[in-house]
């Protein structure tokens, strides 16, 4: 997004937090906290093209 590229790790949602065994307490957490992160960087990407999409002019609309 205009020139920002953001590594994912492809978590793929909370459902996937008990993947290969019931984490303990400890790494539950470091992966919700990894987790967060994501959804925070994933919320600021569109923050950004919403700013982006505010501040270009309209387009004209397309006559059908």
């Amino acid at each position: 997004m205009h020139g920002h590229h953001h590594h994912r790790r492809g978590f793929g949602g909370p459902r996937l937090f008990f993947r290969g065994g019931f984490p303990n307490r400890q790494e539950l957490l470091e992966r919700l906290e990894n987790y967060q992160r994501d959804l925070e960087q994933q919320l600021a990407d569109v923050a950004d093209v919403i700013a982006h999409l505010r501040d270009r002019p309209q387009d004209p609309q397309p006559q059908q």
